[in-house]
């Protein structure tokens, strides 16, 4: 069976780039294989995840959608991906509307298309149960600890939709992302992975980050990764309620008020290019 030529359309979110394919005007489907092949940055496309926009499946929603990450893993929720989801909606013509309402594997989310181009996302109520970031602990604690190669390493967890790993840190310059974050990223303690943050606080409402992703590895930029910083600098007494962290792609703007309410995440989303592929 000859393949089929398929338009998609590169996009970023402070360089955590994406490729996203219109499944609602034509029904599409990825597998893990098909994913691996578009991210790779030498034979394929090139990203850090594949977004896949479809029809809404339950009432009161304008679309539904899907995130891959590079290795191919379907993954719940992504914050950045988000932003970018609702401009290609708009830029393509698939809704006008200024609050676009998807429903994605983490939930419902609704994503504001801002006067200057911004979007705010509405990342949903923040998870810190263990057993709803997953993470294997017998109770729920301020701070959780793993041992690394002899070494203690004290951190923080929250789930948006997916699990998050949070170290405070000096400096995110010095901070080990890619060997620390690839050993606590497969740690058994965390039976679907995590994503690992390296927060450096600067004050009260400035952080820099720095994010080691499940399935993709450091970033320029990750919006779920942003939002569970502040939420873990927050209940340690560190920020207000709301923060701007520099991303090594850029800046994003992160409100919570605090348990019981959802956290919003505000930044841009850029279109690069459009294209075609063979599937």
């Amino acid at each position: 069976m000859s393949p089929t030529r398929v338009p998609f359309v590169k996009m970023h979110g402070l360089g955590n780039d994406f490729v996203v394919f219109d499944g609602v005007r034509r029904r599409l489907k990825l597998d893990a294989g098909r994913v691996r092949a578009i991210a790779d940055r030498h034979f394929g496309i090139g990203c850090d995840q594949v977004l896949l926009v479809e029809p809404a499946t339950k009432p009161g929603a304008h679309f539904s959608y899907r995130i891959f990450n590079a290795d191919g893993g379907e993954v719940a929720q992504c914050g950045n991906g988000a932003r970018c989801f609702a401009r290609f909606v708009r830029e393509q013509g698939l809704c006008d509307a200024d609050d676009v309402i998807v429903d994605t594997r983490a939930g419902r989310m609704i994503l504001h298309l801002q006067p200057n181009g911004d979007v705010k996302v509405n990342m949903g109520v923040p998870r810190h149960a263990p057993a709803e970031i997953p993470y294997q602990a017998a109770a729920e604690a301020p701070l959780y600890t793993l041992t690394i190669d002899g070494t203690e390493i004290r951190f923080g967890a929250v789930s948006l939709g997916n699990p998050h790993a949070v170290i405070v840190v000096d400096d995110v310059d010095l901070a080990p992302v890619a060997t620390l974050g690839r050993r606590i990223e497969s740690d058994p303690a965390f039976p679907e992975r995590v994503n690992v943050g390296f927060l450096a606080p600067i004050d009260r409402q400035q952080g820099r980050l720095r994010v080691f992703e499940r399935g993709s590895g450091e970033t320029l930029a990750c919006g779920s990764g942003a939002c569970a910083a502040v939420i873990v600098g927050i209940e340690q007494g560190l920020f207000d309620d709301t923060v701007h962290l520099d991303l090594p792609g850029g800046r994003l703007q992160v409100q919570w008020s605090g348990r019981g309410r959802p956290a919003f995440l505000i930044g841009p989303a850029v279109t690069v290019f459009e294209g075609s592929i063979d599937l």
